[in-house]
């Protein structure tokens, strides 16, 4: 009588796949002792190459994804990254088509042979040698039903992208779309930098970082929330075009728009303002999407959008007053700010300010018609502590925002090189950070020295990449565009 537990359907098939294993080891035919085989051709170029390459001799590598037996033959389709290409074993091949009953779907296999085409027009391999260069202990999951399980798609990426080809291209856009990024502003003259991720302060935006400990300094360290106050110390320090592409780390939760550690582009530009800022994050943006989409014009998540510059420019509080009733200047308090966003059926929490609040209500009731690419302007003082001031109206700065499909793409502004009026927003801002708001940066006394040797008028810009990819892939979660996202334990 047997006791236990049966073994589930995926420990069974591991179970053979094992027992396969094992004899291929006895027989000296262990795959994973296999370091190397040389391949002459990518399965792609193979295809490209017929009818010329009939009877030529290749040597190709891929993944198993179908065996098809018939009688004294087998076809075995295999995938490298190129494509798919079909080999064709006869028994005659005795050592070859031995290996057969020991291969599996989703091995990795070697092989060498000649080009033919078949009767029904198929470019084939004709084998004359066989190698298992990795066996798969676990199968893959159904080509036809592919990979179903949301939550699995995320914890088991490599299954994903195995199973579900968009997936993968997906990820080959988001590639070719940080290549095309680095072209364009090499071609500007930018230079590429990289500044710290762990710092003694953690500023340059509003956001709550993730504190770590140093054992041999035993000190309290940060990772970086943005890279914008250590790029504005190297245009204090002479440099007159730079960015970084790089890991930002925020400790907020994860939605989906939002996830605590994502990749940034920032860039800065000396001499420059925000209005040639958002030309140039215009050109940018058109560049990319043009190389990566083939189209300026094309549909995204239900909607046509256009990314051929110019952009429209919306203005901040304009559209906030049109959206309320209200001035942004006449809610002058906390109690106000709160009872507008009751009115207007907004969120928030208790312990939220004033200008939290005015933020939120600008959050659910501006930025959702902000469908197509276009520039949110002008935005007050108190929400931009970074930004220089309007001369027309002190109380508004040179900020703007990019958004598309009411997500916000990057956030930029003319720099605040004035380091009286930056200790000024700062000291503010420790005010806030004293009455509970953690999310408030502490004051960066460097970075003010930095400013007292004097930082020309400058422009910059932060573009997150994955809310950019989220558009041009059509894509609606931010977590499809992340190789690996960050998820909640089981």
């Amino acid at each position: 009588m047997q006791t236990g537990t049966p073994q589930s359907p995926g420990e069974s098939l591991r179970a053979v796949r094992l027992d396969k294993w094992k004899t291929l080891r006895e027989e000296g035919r262990d795959p994973f002792r296999q370091t190397r085989f040389v391949r002459t051709h990518a399965l792609s170029e193979v295809r490209a190459g017929h009818p010329g390459n009939d009877g030529v001799t290749v040597r190709v590598v891929g993944r198993v994804r179908a065996i098809r037996r018939h009688g004294g033959a087998a076809f075995v389709d295999v995938e490298d990254v190129s494509g798919r290409l079909q080999l064709h074993v006869e028994r005659g091949q005795s050592e070859a088509f031995s290996l057969l009953d020991l291969l599996d779907l989703g091995d990795h296999v070697g092989a060498a042979g000649t080009v033919f085409q078949t009767r029904r027009g198929e470019v084939t391999v004709s084998v004359n040698e066989l190698v298992i260069l990795a066996k798969s202990l676990r199968g893959l999951p159904d080509k036809r039903e592919g990979l179903r399980d949301v939550d699995a798609r995320y914890r088991q990426r490599y299954l994903d992208l195995l199973a579900n080809p968009d997936v993968r291209e997906v990820f080959r856009m988001r590639s070719d779309m940080v290549r095309l990024v680095r072209e364009f502003l090499v071609e500007k003259s930018f230079v590429e930098v990289e500044t710290p991720i762990l710092l003694t302060l953690a500023g340059g935006a509003e956001a709550r970082p993730f504190a770590t400990h140093h054992n041999a300094l035993d000190m309290t360290l940060y990772l970086r929330i943005a890279m914008e106050l250590h790029l504005k110390r190297l245009i204090v320090g002479g440099y007159e075009a730079v960015y970084e592409i790089g890991r930002v780390f925020r400790n907020e939760g994860i939605d989906t728009r939002h996830s605590p550690e994502f990749t940034m582009l920032e860039l800065y530009w000396a001499y420059h303002d925000y209005e040639d800022m958002m030309d140039l994050v215009e050109q940018l943006v058109a560049h990319v999407v043009s190389q990566v989409r083939g189209s300026l014009r094309f549909e995204s998540q239900g909607h046509m959008l256009d990314f051929t510059p110019p952009w429209p420019r919306v203005d901040l509080t304009e559209r906030f007053q049109a959206k309320t009733g209200v001035s942004w200047f006449d809610v002058t308090t906390r109690d106000a700010a709160y009872a507008l966003a009751r009115r207007h059926h907004v969120e928030v929490q208790a312990d939220q300010t004033r200008t939290q609040i005015l933020d939120k209500i600008t959050s659910q009731l501006v930025e959702p018609d902000l469908v197509e690419p276009s520039f949110l302007v002008h935005h007050p003082v108190d929400i931009s502590p970074l930004a220089k001031r309007r001369g027309d109206d002190p109380r508004l700065t040179e900020r703007f925002e990019a958004f598309c499909l009411g997500r916000e793409l990057g956030n930029g502004f003319s720099e605040l090189n004035d380091p009286v009026d930056q200790r000024r927003r700062f000291e503010e801002q420790q005010e806030e950070r004293r009455r509970g708001n953690d999310e408030m940066p502490e004051l960066d006394e460097d970075y003010l020295t930095a400013l007292e040797y004097g930082m020309p008028p400058t422009a910059g810009v932060g573009l997150g990449i994955e809310r950019l990819m989220m558009a041009v892939a059509g894509v609606s979660a931010i977590r499809d565009v992340i190789w690996f996202p960050a998820l909640r334990p089981l």
